[in-house]
């Protein structure tokens, strides 16, 4: 029957078949949905005090996120700290947060409820632990603190944790040769400057706002923390293996640093939630932090830090499934 037909009649048959081929196309796409159905709902990010990293972190992957899940609303709340961040989002409290790998780590070591559910998205970058005293202060070592004031980070913080362990090691008790006084990045700078604190420990990603603040109206200086206060912090046991000895770049703080790199200790931060999130959210999830690198470090330096090629480090947590999908579908 077709070969019956003129060429004009069946260049007409073509073009019609090929129309209806094309809007069969097009039903078959709008009805059948193709990959991964787009995350939404409402999810909750822990991060950390007001003035610290972890906040403004979380405020600027918010932005992104908005633009690259802009079904998913997300809720910021702030926290003390890792230890507090880990709580919440083992019990549901919280979907995602930031924890240093040693707070991870301990947790895990206690058995705290909901452990076996925490998984991470990546590792982000390092903090480096910063011990912060006057300029003209005779403390040299953490040795020195001994019957000082000294800032230790709120109770639930991965700063109270990782300060009473350099203590320890320093040959310090945390709760009896200092007075240690429980508070955080945004109220410990002050009290230093009205004579209430002798020294505060902070941990976080170079340069942290709060204590290049500092700097740029009184006089400080950072005390070393060398490597054989890390060696004796291995020597705790597995859940302080996490501790790496570092420097503090000579720029990192100018005028609190006399030109010069400060010995001291690191540990990663990872991104974290649990085996009940949905993969296509992590997947997500894990996409915008490693894409928006550049656009949230132009403003939080540590950001920058944030690669790729280590972000699948994340012990002592296994990665998420959702994850490690988005892990594979940019592997080269």
């Amino acid at each position: 029957m077709f070969a019956s037909l003129s060429r004009a009649a069946r260049r007409r048959l073509l073009a019609v078949s090929a129309a209806l081929l094309a809007v069969c196309g097009v039903l078959v796409w709008w009805l059948v949905p193709f990959g991964s159905p787009t995350p939404s709902g409402s999810v909750t990010f822990s991060t950390g005090v007001p003035t610290g990293v972890y906040q403004q972190y979380g405020e600027l992957l918010k932005g992104a996120l908005a633009q690259d899940l802009p079904e998913v609303s997300i809720r910021l709340t702030d926290s003390e700290g890792s230890q507090q961040n880990l709580a919440r989002v083992a019990s549901g409290e919280a979907d995602f947060t930031i924890a240093t790998a040693d707070a991870v780590a301990q947790y895990q070591r206690e058995r705290r409820p909901g452990f076996e559910r925490l998984r991470s998205c990546a590792r982000l970058y390092d903090d480096y632990v910063q011990l912060v005293v006057p300029k003209d202060s005779p403390v040299r070592s953490a040795r020195d603190l001994k019957g000082l004031r000294v800032g230790v980070g709120q109770d639930g913080s991965g700063v109270r944790l990782i300060a009473d362990r350099v203590l320890a090691a320093a040959g310090i008790a945390p709760i009896s040769d200092i007075e240690p006084v429980a508070a955080g990045i945004d109220t410990m700078p002050g009290l230093l400057t009205q004579g209430r604190l002798d020294a505060f420990f902070w941990s976080g990603g170079l340069p942290t706002d709060a204590v290049r603040s500092l700097a740029d109206r009184f006089l400080i200086r950072l005390v070393p923390l060398d490597a054989q206060l890390v060696d004796r912090l291995h020597d705790v046991g597995p859940s302080t293996r996490h501790y790496r000895s570092a420097v503090i770049p000579a720029d990192a703080y100018t005028k609190a640093q006399d030109g010069r790199q400060i010995e001291t200790l690191a540990v990663a931060n990872l991104l974290v939630t649990t085996d009940k999130a949905d993969a296509d959210l992590v997947e997500g999830f894990t996409r915008t932090v490693i894409r928006s690198r550049d656009r949230i470090g132009a403003q939080v330096h540590p950001a920058q830090l944030v690669d790729l090629r280590t972000a699948v480090y994340t012990e002592p947590l296994t990665l998420h499934e959702g994850a490690r999908r988005y892990y594979r579908s940019v592997k080269p």
